[in-house]
């Protein structure tokens, strides 16, 4: 079977999205099938092309069996809506006809957050006459609405619209949380059109290890512990709750405490200037790393903090790296309420706190401080539960998914053009 799919993030991006996917395709060409990925260059979240790599045309490249085919796009950095609007349609605009430019697929899959993306995904199944999945990673336009980024105004309900209508005419609907699969389905969506493969961890990169001396001793963190955000540093993420409790662990002299932020994103900039007129001693910021280098970064951390906005929307979501925390036997301080708290609490890998409240954050950070029993106890679980979230079994299940959709579509399709028999008989008796 040759799968299609079109994503706008892929390594050697280190996002979520970019992660979940390659390691997916990865699995389905081991699984013997040939998939061909349709994105752009490489350039999240800063809005900066990677180096050794063009924002071309038209490119192509091998990636762990993968055939990846990069496109032009206009690009920007992970901030304002409409800049970010405009990159997401140009990628549609590249990705549509280069998809007639490879050989025809069996099945196409186009994932979200952006469903531009997915537009691309509908145009070119009826261009190329094959059905096309939509992976739901996050219910946008309304995330749009939770993080503020937009008001309210007739574009939004038009995109609503727009997100509807691409679910309907998907052949099926693979989401990541069970919520989502809820809210599609009191949206009028059919509920049995929808699958559920959740986000997980590459157990064979993600794994206990000891902390690394060398960086430990780079970043000044020997004798520390160290509270670290690992991931986007964006506008959905209220990363200032994290500044506000590393004051007040300041305040308190806990200098045996450090928190450490890895990553990029549109509010970083804003972030390091903030932390600068607070005079933070105990904060320190690092740039996105490669993949490669992440883990080496995660074995540094005693504790990871997990956070995001306060509001309803994201209590449907469950971070990704969530399970990468766990697989690593890291602590985890969940700020995030909904489906992900519950996995925390009913898995004892960590402590779940408010979304924005430092005061409560703060506490529980000096809480795992001073319990060592307790942060052992949450390192023995984490890899325990995280086995239950093995990357290569859920790539194994979303391709089960793809296999019933293209079999089903293979079989219309002998049905349609299959010679009509009563007629034919009545013919032969005349």
């Amino acid at each position: 079977m040759h799968i299609l799919f079109l994503t706008d993030n892929f390594p050697p991006e280190v996002n979520a999205p970019a992660s979940r996917t390659f390691e997916h395709c990865r699995e389905w060409v081991n699984a013997g099938h040939r998939v061909t990925v349709i994105t752009c260059a490489p350039n999240f979240p800063r809005g900066q092309v990677f180096d050794g790599y063009r924002n071309r045309l038209f490119a192509r490249e091998e990636m762990d069996g993968i055939e990846v085919v990069r496109v032009w796009s206009y690009i920007t950095a992970n901030e304002g809506f409409l800049r970010r609007t405009l990159d997401y349609m140009s990628f549609m605009a590249s990705a549509t006809p280069a998809s007639l430019r490879v050989d025809r697929p069996d099945i196409i899959i186009a994932t979200s957050p952006q469903f531009f993306t997915a537009c691309a995904g509908y145009i070119v199944s009826r261009l190329r006459r094959v059905p096309y999945i939509f992976e739901l990673r996050d219910i946008w336009p309304e995330s749009i609405r939770a993080v503020g980024a937009m008001k309210e105004s007739r574009v939004l309900d038009w995109l609503e619209k727009l997100e509807l209508f691409l679910y309907r005419k998907s052949a099926a609907v693979i989401s990541v949380t069970h919520a989502f699969k809820r809210i599609l389905s009191e949206r009028g969506i059919d509920p049995g059109k929808i699958q559920v493969v959740t986000n997980g961890a590459d157990l064979s990169l993600f794994k206990p290890r000891q902390r690394d001396a060398e960086l430990t001793e780079a970043h000044g963190l020997t004798g520390k512990f160290v509270a670290g955000y690992i991931g986007t540093h964006g506008m959905a993420h209220a990363l200032q709750t994290l500044l506000d409790a590393a004051e007040i662990l300041q305040e308190q002299g806990r200098d045996d405490i450090h928190l450490l932020f890895l990553g990029n994103g549109a509010t970083k900039a804003h972030l390091v200037a903030r932390a600068a007129e607070m005079n933070l001693r105990n904060a320190t910021f690092v740039d996105s790393v490669p993949k490669s280098e992440v883990v080496k970064y995660w074995s540094l951390l005693d504790a990871s903090i997990i956070h995001l906005r306060k509001t309803e929307l994201f209590a449907t979501v469950i971070p990704s790296k969530l399970f990468e925390c766990m697989a690593m036997g890291i602590p985890v301080l969940h700020g995030v309420v909904g489906r992900s708290a519950d996995i925390v609490r009913n898995e004892n890998v960590g402590l779940p706190v408010e979304p924005e409240n430092a005061q409560q954050l703060a506490a529980s950070i000096v809480r795992l401080k001073d319990e060592p029993e307790l942060i052992s106890q949450f390192q023995r679980n984490g890899p325990i539960a995280a086995a239950r979230y093995d990357r290569k079994s859920l790539a194994m299940s979303m391709l089960q998914h793809i296999e019933h959709v293209a079999a089903r579509s293979t079989a219309r399709a002998d049905t349609t053009n299959r010679p009509d028999t009563p007629a034919s008989s009545d013919a032969a008796g005349a």
